[in-house]
C-alpha cells in the first residue's frame, strides 16, 4: 500500500547562514552606518532577534534578514515576527521565532482537508509531528499532495517517504 509522510522542517543551518549574511550585509551597508543595527540567532536557534537605532532601520533590517531567508530557500510561513518593541535609548527591537513540525491542531487541519477530498481508499493519521497518508492507489496520493500544496496552511509543508 502507498505511503508518505506530511512533515514541516526548517533546514537549520540555511537559517544559520541567512541570519551570518544578513548580519554581514547590514555591517556594509551605507545606509545602516551609525545604527548600530544587529541581526542574532539564540543559542537554540528558534528564534531571531532584529535591533536597530530606529523603527524604520528595523523595517529595512527586516526586509534585509527575508531577502537572505528567501534565497537561502526558506518559507517565510515559517517565522513569525512578534511585535516591535521600544528598546533602551529609542531603540527598536523585534523577535522572529521559527516554526517546525506540525502540531496537533494542523495535523487535525489535514486529516480534515484530506477527508475533505473524498478519495477512495485514502487514509490519514497523525505520527508525533507529522501526518502519513496512506492509499490503495498512487494517483490518489499525487492528488492529496497537489491539493495540500494549494491548501492554505500556516506552515511550509514537504512530502518525504513516498512508497509503493
Amino acid at each position: 500500500m502507498p505511503t508518505f509522510d506530511v512533515v514541516s522542517q526548517i533546514e537549520m543551518q540555511e537559517v544559520v547562514n541567512a541570519v551570518d549574511q544578513a548580519s554581514r550585509e547590514v555591517s556594509t551597508r551605507f545606509d545602516f552606518k551609525d545604527t548600530d543595527s544587529t541581526v542574532s540567532l539564540d543559542a537554540k536557534g528558534m528564534t531571531v532577534t532584529l535591533e536597530s537605532a530606529s523603527r524604520d532601520r528595523l523595517t529595512a533590517l527586516r526586509q534585509v534578514l527575508e531577502e537572505k531567508l528567501v534565497k537561502r530557500k526558506i518559507s517565510l510561513k515559517s517565522i513569525e515576527f512578534g511585535t516591535v518593541e521600544d528598546a533602551t535609548k529609542g531603540r527598536a527591537r523585534q523577535s522572529a521565532s521559527l516554526k517546525a513540525g506540525i502540531s496537533a491542531d494542523l495535523a487535525k487541519k489535514i486529516n480534515i482537508h484530506i477527508k475533505d477530498m473524498k478519495l477512495k481508499g485514502v487514509q490519514s493519521q497523525t505520527q508525533g509531528d507529522q501526518v502519513r497518508v496512506s492509499g490503495k492507489k498512487r494517483d490518489d496520493l499525487q492528488a492529496v499532495i497537489a491539493s495540500l500544496k494549494e491548501g492554505d496552511f500556516d506552515v511550509p509543508l514537504q512530502f518525504e517517504n513516498f512508497r509503493d
